[in-house]
């Protein structure tokens, strides 16, 4: 397997979307029993990040507060219009990974798997591979 993508829709200009079960297909799928699963996100205005996912106001909190770090308007160079999200992809980045053992992610209490969204709503990809060993 080289690699798998998943196709992620976002709705809002900034929004954390919970792939964790998306990814734990892609990992089941692969009968890989222990390894690694590598994301990556192959876009500049987006990231990938991993936080509690059990009480979704975490993801929000996360969310509402970089927005009012870097906020929508300000004094930005790039002249597309999109410098916050850029920065806010930078910050968050762009790849992680997750341990794979008896078939399955191997998470700490309450993790789960966040597609960061800076700059939509747009169409998506997350790059997925998973590496035996």
């Amino acid at each position: 397997m080289s690699y798998k993508e998943i196709t992620i829709r976002t709705n809002s200009r900034t929004e954390f979307i919970d792939i964790t079960s998306q990814v734990e297909k892609v990992v089941s799928e692969s009968k890989i029993k222990d390894g690694i699963c590598y994301l990556y996100v192959p876009h500049t205005t987006a990231g990938i990040t991993i936080n509690e996912n059990a009480d979704k106001t975490v993801a929000v909190d996360i969310r509402d507060n970089l927005n009012k770090i870097i906020p929508f308007e300000g004094d930005y160079a790039h002249t597309e219009g999109n410098s916050p999200a850029h920065i806010k992809s930078s910050i968050v980045g762009h790849s992680d990974l997750v341990f794979i053992e008896n078939g399955k992610l191997k998470f700490g209490t309450w993790q789960g798997i966040f597609f960061c969204e800076f700059d939509g709503p747009r169409t998506r990809s997350v790059w997925i591979k998973i590496i035996e060993g």
